[in-house]
């Protein structure tokens, strides 16, 4: 035994692998430290000892894991972008809140259906991201065989209504919103739209990632903000990283913005914040708000113009697998959410079917 200079006592000794070991903690009195060491002996003279540190694991390993506990480990173990890290943390500190001192063992699809309906149902999206949470670490406890079967079963919980009805714009009212902004917002208007990119993306680009002479944009990184901290990595997605050629109608714009208003070389940020760094989306908005109320169209987010520039995308006749290409998206099903009919294109459909069957096709 050893007395420290906090005058706590430290007690330790070599065991029977010849290593040495240390009680878990240091003690107040000196005659707990010898009790803690004649406890020790006791096990080697019985011949049942093992290392304290291997005992106490095994303990721990016998205890009931709690969710909370079960939470924790789950999400670190995960390898996520960093938002989605936030958002997972958030929902863990929150709605999942109650869950926390729960043996993992001991939930029952009864438990999760009354924990659902106690979720505020005006938050659509946060109570089905809550609920996807709470299945998709259950389910992890199932092939840790902590759980026999998942008790999550509520069908279409994992799912929200989307509430926002998304309305591509037009031609003419894209023209409208460019004239709208503010000149120095108006090529990043443009790129929103026509090439589809998200902000993330577009607040990333650097002079070097873009090819004027053979019309393309590297997309190679992005940027997001997460717990107050402004992040730079890879897109979205491993299908995030691509090359976007830019519609030969920008290439005039581009060329002038980039001789004019980008400086820091070939890392010099196509569309920088007031103080040089990476432009936040809260600053964007104060000119795209009044902008869209302008043109008499409220309902458009900013990210509305990377949708119309999917539909643009599929006016032309591109199929999925190019939609999926030009998005960055790694399933058919995200690129499906953009896909929608342009406007009139029906009617150009069903004029051709009639001309199929009248035989004025060519």
């Amino acid at each position: 035994m050893r007395r420290l200079p906090s005058k706590r006592w430290q007690a330790f000794y070599t065991g029977l692998d010849i290593g040495l070991h240390y009680a878990p903690s240091t003690f107040e009195a000196k005659e707990d430290a010898e009790a803690w060491l004649t406890d020790e002996r006791r096990l080697i003279a019985a011949d049942i000892w093992t290392p304290p540190k291997l005992r106490r694991a095994l303990a721990e390993a016998d205890r009931p894991a709690t969710f909370g506990t079960f939470a924790e480990i789950w999400l670190k173990g995960r390898d996520l972008k960093p938002r989605t890290r936030s958002h997972y943390q958030s929902l863990l500190d929150h709605q999942l809140k109650p869950w926390d001192l729960v043996p993992v063992k001991d939930i029952r699809p009864e438990m999760v259906r009354v924990w659902h309906n106690s979720l505020d149902k005006k938050l659509a999206t946060t109570r089905a991201h809550s609920y996807g949470l709470l299945r998709a670490i259950l389910s992890t406890a199932v092939d840790d065989s902590l759980l026999p079967v998942n008790p999550c079963h509520i069908r279409g919980a994992g799912t929200a209504k989307r509430l926002h009805q998304t309305k591509p714009l037009s031609l003419p009212e894209l023209e409208a919103l460019v004239a709208a902004m503010p000149a120095k917002y108006r090529p990043m208007t443009l790129l929103a739209a026509w090439c589809a990119l998200r902000f993330g993306e577009l607040a990333e680009l650097r002079r070097k990632d873009i090819d004027l002479k053979a019309g393309v944009i590297h997309v190679r990184r992005g940027v997001v903000r997460a717990d107050g901290q402004v992040i730079i990595g890879t897109p979205k997605s491993d299908a995030g990283i691509r090359d976007v050629a830019i519609p030969p109608h920008l290439i005039p714009m581009l060329k002038d913005h980039m001789s004019m208003s980008i400086t820091g070389g070939k890392e010099g940020l196509l569309f920088p914040a007031r103080h040089g760094g990476n432009l936040a989306q809260s600053t964007l908005v104060k000119a795209f708000y009044p902008a869209r109320d302008k043109i008499g169209r409220p309902d458009l987010r900013w990210h509305d113009l990377r949708h119309t520039g999917a539909v643009l995308a599929a006016s032309t006749g591109a199929t999925l697998a190019e939609l999926m290409g030009r998005l960055g998206h790694s399933t058919p099903t995200a690129a499906l959410r953009y896909q929608h009919a342009a406007e009139g294109r029906d009617a150009q459909i069903a004029q051709q079917l009639s001309a199929l069957a009248t035989g004025e096709t060519k």
